[in-house]
């Protein structure tokens, strides 16, 4: 595997919550961090804070409704970097109107697809090529226990009683991502995982959740930084693997 020191990750949705946390860790870890962020302002202020740290971090402009940001971000981390490393894709979102199967409204469900799902796919097409130029490229698919259609159909899942429909099956499909992508990219040395963070104090869910931001970037990161010998495929937590 390269070096940390020498590797270049991009984390979407990096100017809050988890992906800032993940962003930072990364960095810490002697990676160069691309904050992707579609607020300017929100994503130049956190990068601005990273490297007050001390840490190698940087804004970069991706909005994942804006394919032409996509593009123009790949050319950018082509020209100044020729290859990137690893790709964690955490921006996400949960739309008000979501609800139950039967009252979740249809412009949630589609704007919550959108982001969560198509967004994270549109993202990791875009940096394929530079990913498959890395001796050791890694994707990390922030996903959710949400996600898991065996937690789902069990009764006695506690999530399940959220009833966010259409973030639940946003996640479901990304991580079906996840095991397409991983499969077609089985001969190369990028690997692609799943991780759930956990219920964590975000604003995503005004904060009730009961982990912590670093709690809940702990997988992230695991998965980002696994060496050679490490899964690809795999739908995991920090307790260790999830059901599909």
């Amino acid at each position: 595997m390269q070096n940390s020191a020498k590797r270049i990750a991009l984390v979407t949705g990096g100017n809050k919550g988890i992906g800032f946390e993940v962003a930072r860790q990364l960095a810490a870890r002697g990676c160069s961090v691309l904050l992707g962020a579609r607020n300017p302002a929100l994503g130049e202020a956190a990068a601005a804070k990273l490297a007050g740290e001390g840490l190698a971090a940087r804004y970069i402009h991706i909005d994942l409704l804006d394919l032409a940001t996509l593009t123009a971000a790949a050319k950018t981390i082509a020209a100044d970097f020729g290859r990137l490393d690893i790709l964690v894709n955490n921006a996400g979102m949960a739309a008000a109107g979501d609800g139950s199967a039967t009252t979740a409204t249809l412009d949630a469900i589609e704007q919550t697809m959108r982001v969560n799902f198509i967004g994270a796919v549109a993202v990791t097409q875009a940096m394929l090529p530079l990913l498959l130029k890395s001796e050791a490229g890694r994707i990390v698919n922030v996903s959710s226990g949400l996600g898991s259609l065996t937690k789902n159909s069990d009764p006695s899942f506690a999530g399940a009683a959220s009833s966010y429909f259409g973030y639940s099956a946003s996640k479901a499909a990304l991580n079906m991502f996840t095991v397409h992508l991983a499969h077609q990219l089985r001969d190369t040395p990028v690997k692609v995982n799943s991780s759930a963070p956990g219920y964590t104090a975000t604003d995503l869910n005004f904060h009730r959740g009961t982990q912590t931001i670093p709690q809940g970037a702990a997988e992230t990161i695991r998965l980002a930084l696994i060496d050679g010998d490490g899964p690809s495929g795999s739908f995991s937590e920090t307790a260790g693997p999830v059901a599909w």
